[in-house]
């Protein structure tokens, strides 16, 4: 089974604890934050990690532990940051987000690309653009 999920990209939260160094509790807190949203197998309800969410954890890890921000900075972070600067992207040059940096990276894909969608619904970035943490923010 373990093979067979690392074929497709799919990692169980063990998986992932393992390779991300962190523990289930943490990761957990993680999504309760709204940081990460990992799929849901259908029948049992486990988490299912993709190696894009993967890499969010990591990166947010990083933030966290190596910059010293704290969940609630760095919420307010993916607020008001575009992605290719909260996830240290090097594909920036290809997006069509990236030519917009006035609006919300989803929003330009959302014109431009809506098969990408997909994967802005998932996105921490995408979770944390809310009314509610926007009316937070001083303009």
């Amino acid at each position: 089974m373990a093979g067979e999920q690392a074929n497709k990209g799919v990692y169980r939260i063990d998986e992932v604890a393992r390779r991300v160094g962190l523990s289930h509790k943490r990761i957990h807190e993680y999504e309760k934050s709204g940081l990460i949203a990992p799929a849901r197998e259908p029948r049992t309800n486990n988490r299912l990690f993709s190696d894009l969410d993967v890499e969010r954890i990591l990166r947010i890890k990083a933030l966290i532990h190596e910059h010293g921000l704290t969940l609630a900075c760095l919420r307010v972070f993916l607020s008001s940051a575009p992605c290719w600067i909260v996830f240290g992207c090097t594909r920036k040059q290809t997006c069509p987000a990236y030519g917009d940096p006035h609006s919300a990276c989803y929003e330009v894909l959302r014109l431009r690309e809506p098969q990408s969608l997909v994967k802005c619904e998932k996105c921490p970035v995408y979770l944390n653009r809310t009314a509610e943490l926007f009316s937070l923010l001083p303009i």
